[in-house]
């Protein structure tokens, strides 16, 4: 199984801007052997010095190194530290190596995505007000709701870039976490009144229905390519799977085959799918998962990464 979509653009993300910043200490250290005099030599060498320490202060923002933090130039130098003496590195040392060039450049990621996120929050704000009649200043309100929270998003993205002890995996998952219309049942709810209400109130339980119908479906075909499900077990893990879903309600109704949803397993979603599979079948699935993980393990080698020991290769089945 190839590295999810997510993980490997954060690793090539994260490995650009290292690379890009360790291009400034890697020159400050490799510095070619002087010409002329020795105090031809000496010149330009402080001049290179000068001009490299610059650079690099430039990347790691006014003052960080005056302040005794962690810099872009000490993850570098871990980093070669690591590789000369043959100690395998993750992405996660290639994060904490960037990060601080990366919690530099945060304002100008949160510009791109507040402007890409706004579009979208426009979009949808036309959407809702063709189908539910806002007024002008339901419209308003509307707005101030969606500004808000791509606002908030915005702050949530760099507080975990900026915060001590972040993963590569943590920002995989925060990039899964974000929902468009997180809060907006609440916010409609002390807008809409009466038939409106009602409406916008049966449109969404139908599209929550269709995204936990899909999400479940998805999982259940998941599962069942690798351990060969009968149809109650497909029941039961498709019963699991939606009830596991952000989106799930209790008053929906899913066409998950002849078993009753409130059947299945409750739970840790793992430990449920793991009780209703006979033991041949566990077998099949971490003989699987192990699989797939030497597979992962050797696509991260031949980018010259270690694995990261906690990454679960199927958590997102």
């Amino acid at each position: 199984m190839a590295l999810p979509n997510n993980f490997r653009s954060l690793i090539y993300l994260v490995v650009g801007l290292a690379v890009g910043g360790a291009g400034a200490v890697l020159f400050k250290d490799s510095l070619p052997g002087p010409e002329g005099s020795p105090e031809e030599r000496a010149d330009k060498a402080e001049a290179a010095l000068r001009k490299a320490e610059n650079r690099i202060l430039a990347l790691e923002g006014p003052g960080r190194t005056k302040r005794g933090g962690r810099t872009l130039a000490d993850g570098i130098h871990d980093i070669k530290d690591d590789l000369a003496a043959g100690r395998a590195i993750s992405p996660d040392d290639i994060f904490r190596a960037a990060q601080p060039l990366m919690r530099d450049l945060s304002p100008i990621f949160d510009r791109m995505r507040v402007r890409q996120e706004k579009r979208n929050m426009d979009r949808m704000t036309g959407e809702l007000t063709r189908k539910y009649d806002l007024t002008e200043g339901q419209q308003a309100e509307l707005k101030k709701f969606f500004d808000k929270k791509v606002e908030d998003e915005a702050k949530r993205f760099s507080d975990l870039i900026s915060r001590d002890g972040t993963t590569m995996e943590d920002m995989a998952r925060a990039t899964q976490d974000t929902r468009w219309d997180d809060g907006l049942d609440s916010f409609m709810a002390g807008t809409l009144k009466g038939d409106k209400l009602a409406t916008f109130q049966d449109d969404r339980i139908t599209e929550k229905s269709q995204r936990v119908q899909q999400e479940a479906d998805m999982r259940v075909t998941r599962v069942d390519s690798i351990v060969n499900l009968d149809p109650a077990q497909r029941d039961q893990v498709f019963g699991i799977m939606a009830r596991n879903s952000r989106d799930y309600d209790p008053a929906m109704e899913l066409e998950g085959g002849a078993g009753e949803i409130g059947a299945a397993p409750a739970g840790d979603r793992n430990q449920a799918m793991m009780s209703v599979l006979r033991p041949e079948q566990r077998q099949q699935w971490e003989a699987e998962k192990q699989r797939r993980r030497d597979e992962a393990q050797r696509e991260m080698a031949e980018m010259g990464f270690a694995m990261p020991s906690s990454w679960d290769v199927l958590d997102d089945y």
